[in-house]
């Protein structure tokens, strides 16, 4: 676990068996996801630069068209944390490793309880959502972070569109 965090990761729903290099991988993964996800612990890049390889990469274009490594992301995150300041992961709702490469699908929770977000005033509305991503994790660092998340949903939720202005 995390030598920042206090609290276990969150449960695995579906996985399998990993090869101990792999299970490695996963927690390595895990400790950026569990850092990157503390409204508490995110601080930004500096948060989780510990766990990224100098050359890593981020894609996720329909979500966070600018960001391109993970340490980018963690920045960003922490933004969209300082508005849904109790955001955390429910549960790996898949969680596995094969060679470099780790899966996870998860489900995540929050409300609008925070800083306002685009000019919207916090309303405690709450959120749930599921996201998915896939990491390559090299020498123990992340090398590479795929993410895909339903943005729009969960936006919705949260009051922040009225319909269906982004499709």
């Amino acid at each position: 676990m995390s030598s920042q965090s206090s609290t276990p990761f969150p449960p695995s729903k579906i996985t399998t068996a990993q090869t101990a290099e792999e299970e490695k991988n996963l927690n390595v993964v895990k400790e950026y996801m569990a850092i990157s996800y503390s409204p508490r612990h995110n601080k930004g890049r500096s948060s989780v630069a510990h766990l990224c390889a100098s050359n890593s990469t981020f894609t996720a274009p329909t979500t966070f068209p600018q960001c391109s490594t993970p340490l980018d992301y963690a920045d960003s995150h922490a933004h969209v944390m300082a508005s849904i300041a109790d955001l955390h992961i429910i549960s790996y709702d898949i969680a596995f490793a094969k060679d470099s490469h780790v899966l996870l699908r998860y489900s995540a929770e929050g409300s609008h309880c925070g800083e306002p977000h685009n000019g919207i005033k916090a309303s405690g509305r709450k959120a749930k959502w599921t996201a998915s991503a896939i990491f390559e994790v090299e020498d123990g660092k992340v090398k590479s972070f795929t993410k895909e998340w339903d943005k729009l949903n969960m936006w919705k939720q949260l009051g922040w569109i009225n319909g269906d202005e982004y499709l």
